[in-house]
């Protein structure tokens, strides 16, 4: 027998496997920061043992979800500027405020309660797109979550930067000093083919490929960009980044509303993974991206949330039912984004995209320990008959009772393990009253 730091039991287990395997009474080994192993409680407990087992009667286990774009700090500009169309909500709500209240110390305190409005919502690995990611670093680590930070490039000057050359520059001081964390993988996100010109989307390729590392970009989220880049550039934006080699399997593309089909067998030849933000898609009436048609044509589409100031939450739960079913009704097809596929693709397809596909994203051996408990005795999840249909389309952030990442405890019955919640709420209020 061996000796287990946690034994996590469920009477579902969804490792989110190559088969989506489903096993009945199961349990997965955490030793350190790793799976150790995963099968039915009954193998599992005639070779290992633990003091600590957690989970149990009416529990599901599964994979931590994965938010493959937002922009955490984003969280303290929640429903301040609602019901606007995107171009006016960006430019004169979103913009002007960045602009007065951007500071290490904003983004610290934001990022620390997007992770706790996330750990609560299982999500156990985000994708982000901003500014002072320094700081966002260090409070992502301190809640204990796992990230991909993207240094923002644009080529205007802004409070956190003087110009591209400049936020270049810092995008690379930035991926020097975290290139080996282990739960923070940093990133370079110039933030669209309008706000970055030619020569710095060319100049964001050549330092990612200096240090290998993912590059996230907004790309065609509204009809207005794809306009604007045909008027500039003589060519629509999925196009313009192929013609400029820009395309490859380390980048993000965000949104991906307006594409039509060659643009699409650009984006699936070039292995680029896709962040499907449906609910802020909505919200900002921006347009709904064909899945279906990424989906075919082999392109992996995640979920992201966007950030809160345009959603107005980081639920990649309702993210997954919103679009499950969003898409049955525009195709006119209920088979369309079926429940297996829609949690693939906030698991394993997500850690894949984010180049961490060999470190999550499933509950396999060898793998990190990011997983989620999820509380079933609950009357919207009674009675139960398929558990992947229970959780894309039942499941609640409220459902969500314990959060390991990288084998720790970080949320427990539904409290925060590593710092302090009221404190962290409480910032946010003394904040919203600067802000306002």
């Amino acid at each position: 027998m061996q000796k287990a730091d946690y034994i996590i039991r469920g009477d579902y287990v969804l490792p989110m496997d190559e088969n989506q395997t489903v096993i009945k009474d199961g349990a997965v080994v955490v030793q350190g920061n790793k799976i150790a192993d995963t099968g039915s409680f009954d193998e599992i407990s005639k070779k290992y043992f633990s003091e600590k087992i957690v989970g149990g009667k009416n529990r599901a286990v599964l994979p931590g979800l994965i938010n493959t774009h937002t922009h955490a700090a984003m969280v303290y500009f929640r429903g301040m500027a609602d019901d606007l169309p995107l171009k006016e909500w960006l430019e004169e709500h979103i913009w002007p405020a960045e602009s007065r209240w951007l500071s290490p110390e904003f983004v610290s305190d934001a990022t620390e309660l997007a992770c706790l409005e996330m750990l609560k919502a299982g999500i156990t690995t985000y994708n982000d797109m901003y500014f002072f990611e320094d700081a966002s670093g260090r409070a992502a680590k301190k809640i204990g979550m796992r990230a991909v930070l993207g240094a923002g490039i644009v080529d205007f000057q802004t409070i956190a930067g003087k110009g591209a050359e400049d936020y270049l520059s810092k995008a690379e001081r930035f991926i020097k000093d975290w290139k080996n964390d282990e739960l923070i993988v940093p990133c370079i996100a110039p933030h669209s083919a309008y706000a970055c010109g030619p020569e710095t989307l060319k100049k964001v390729k050549e330092l990612a490929d200096k240090y290998n590392v993912p590059i996230h970009i907004h790309l065609s989220e509204a009809q207005w960009e794809v306009d604007d880049i045909e008027k500039k550039y003589g060519k629509r934006p999925a196009e313009y980044l192929h013609d400029l080699g820009f395309l490859d399997e380390k980048i993000v593309a965000v949104h991906c509303v307006w594409l039509n089909d060659k643009e699409i067998e650009l984006l699936a030849r070039h292995n680029v993974g896709v962040s499907h933000c449906i609910e802020s898609n909505l919200k900002l009436s921006s347009g709904i991206a064909p899945v279906p048609q990424m989906l075919k044509s082999g392109i992996k589409v995640t979920f992201g949330t966007d950030g809160a100031a345009s959603n107005n939450d980081l639920n990649i739960l309702s993210e997954m039912s919103t679009a499950a079913k969003a898409h049955k009704a525009i195709s006119n097809d209920p088979t369309v984004l079926d429940a297996k596929t829609a949690l693939l693709m906030a698991t394993r397809w997500s850690a894949e995209v984010l180049g961490l596909g060999n470190v999550t994203g499933s509950l396999e051996k060898g793998k990190a320990a990011d997983c989620v408990i999820l509380n079933l005795d609950k009357p919207h999840l009674t009675p139960l008959y398929d558990i992947y249909s229970h959780i894309v389309y039942s499941a609640m952030a409220s459902d969500v009772e314990t959060v390991f990442v990288n084998g720790k405890l970080v949320l427990d019955e539904g409290r925060l393990c590593t710092a302090d919640e009221e404190a962290i709420i409480s910032k946010a209020r003394e904040w919203r009253k600067k802000i306002k």
